[in-house]
């Protein structure tokens, strides 16, 4: 295959996941036909059915995609503080909370992920590219180098991660989300200092 048609394919893949990403946000997965994703990308059902079974798997993409964006955004924001774990960890659930304001991370991430994915599957850690695989390898350097007491860095990372599902729930149910993410923060970092101590 030509590096061309490589470059092709990978487009089309993007629009496909980026189409389904603004119509998931918009309109909800049940709600939204794979003609209109279709549609949105400027493509063919053939290419949809190139690079995604069905919609399912182009809602893992879709979900995928959003957490990858989290990914980056934490890792780009946590980088200058080199080892100082209180810190990266306060900046990356700052970088969490703030994208909980966005309706893609709301509409997938948040509210649906759970039932299309299924709940088991929605918790693995399998994803290479997810805010909540930060969050266990920092929770259990914080642990490992004995600046956090635990006794399962594992458990540690379900509850925090679930606290954070919890506050961005809240942030988009709000009536003043901005507001409410403020306290939501100013509460998280209490909780992350108590650890710390």
């Amino acid at each position: 295959m030509t590096n061309r048609k490589v470059a092709q394919g990978e487009h089309s893949r993007d629009a496909l996941t980026a189409a389904a990403i603004t119509l998931f946000a918009e309109k909800g997965f049940a709600e939204t036909s794979t003609t209109e994703i279709v549609e949105r990308a400027g493509l063919t059902r053939g290419a949809l059915y190139h690079h995604f079974a069905d919609k399912d798997q182009l809602f893992e993409a879709a979900l995928e995609a959003v957490e990858g964006d989290i990914f980056d955004r934490v890792q780009a924001a946590a980088a200058p503080l080199g080892d100082d774990l209180r810190r990266r960890l306060g900046t990356g659930v700052g970088v969490f909370l703030d994208a909980c304001l966005e309706p893609a991370v709301q509409r997938i991430l948040l509210q649906e992920a759970p039932s299309v994915l299924g709940w088991e599957r929605w918790q693995r850690l399998d994803r290479p590219r997810c805010a909540r695989r930060l969050l266990a390898v920092n929770l259990a350097e914080a642990v490992d180098r004995g600046l956090v007491a635990a006794p399962s860095s594992a458990a540690l990372t379900h509850l925090l991660y679930g606290a954070l599902v919890q506050a961005g729930i809240v942030i988009a149910g709000a009536e003043d989300p901005r507001a409410t993410r403020t306290i939501m923060g100013e509460t998280v970092d209490r909780l992350l200092d108590s650890l710390f101590d």
